[in-house]
């Protein structure tokens, strides 16, 4: 076994600028993803007194901004959990070159399979983030139709 050639090793390192720059922008994906959760943490709080402080009607239409939150809050989550595999499996890609290179293996199946099941979370969270935005779009929706009505 010798050690990576500076040819080989640059080649290596081509190599995995792609899943790096993956676990790049799912990074800032994941950012994103926080911050909702954070809005939909700090909008729960405050429906959640209004609950406890309201009656009748009021009381009822908190009750229904609480639910699209809940579901929101496990979308968010949800996405956020693929959007960490997706990073957790491009790291493994990574790792599976150098080792497969140190060791002088040719992973190309195995990288492949890595690579595509990081892009299948990727596709996941994405996918789970969509819906939380219709979600919280419904909520609009539902403030809209209540202004109307008054």
């Amino acid at each position: 076994m010798q050690l990576f050639s500076a040819g080989s090793l640059t080649s290596i390192i081509e190599l995995s600028i792609s899943p790096v720059i993956l676990i790049s922008g799912v990074g800032a994906l994941t950012i994103t993803l926080t911050n909702r959760m954070a809005r939909i943490v700090d909008r729960t709080r405050i429906l959640a007194g209004e609950t406890r402080s309201t009656t009748g009607e009021e009381r009822e239409h908190a009750r229904s901004q609480l639910e699209i939150l809940w579901r929101r809050a496990g979308l968010v989550r949800l996405a956020v959990t693929f959007a960490g595999c997706s990073m957790l499996t491009s790291c493994v890609l990574i790792l599976g070159l150098f080792i497969g290179a140190l060791l002088e293996l040719n992973p190309g199946l195995g990288i492949a399979a890595v690579f595509l099941l990081s892009i299948l979370f990727l596709a996941a969270a994405l996918v789970a983030f969509l819906r939380d935005i219709f979600a919280s779009l419904h909520a609009v929706q539902l403030e809209v139709e209540r202004t109307r009505q008054q």
